[in-house]
């Protein structure tokens, strides 16, 4: 949502287990996996090939509460949201964020250069 909370969704087991069969097509090599809201944790009933594939480390399962918990866990970087009820920035040094927020001003400071004197340049 827009705080950042990440919300249950519908069909769980079908997605991941879908998914799961796309991967061991693919060959598992324990690099796959789902992320997925915490909220649907218990709500799992998956067929035991998935079971025994995550029991293995062939296949993953992760969870996530809120959009940072993701961030970071798909980067391997702080996400820059520690507190998620607070996600405005300034955000802390070699996070995802301050570097998104980084290239979003150089993004902004081009397209001022690029419209300069234009009617209806950059803001």
């Amino acid at each position: 949502n827009q705080h950042g909370e990440v919300l249950p969704v519908g069909g769980i087991n079908e997605k991941i287990e879908g998914w799961f069969r796309v991967c061991e097509a693919a060959g598992l090599d324990g690099q796959q996996g789902v992320l997925l809201p915490r909220r649907n944790l218990r709500h799992l009933m998956l067929e035991p090939a998935v079971v025994d594939a995550v029991a293995t480390g062939h296949f993953h399962i992760y969870t996530a509460s809120h959009a940072g918990e993701g961030l970071a866990l798909l980067t391997g970087m702080p996400s820059g949201i520690d507190d998620p009820v607070t996600t405005q920035g300034p955000y802390p040094s070699g996070s995802v964020l301050s570097r998104c927020e980084a290239q979003l001003r150089q993004f902004r400071e081009a397209c001022r250069a690029a419209t300069r004197g234009m009617q209806g340049g950059c803001s």
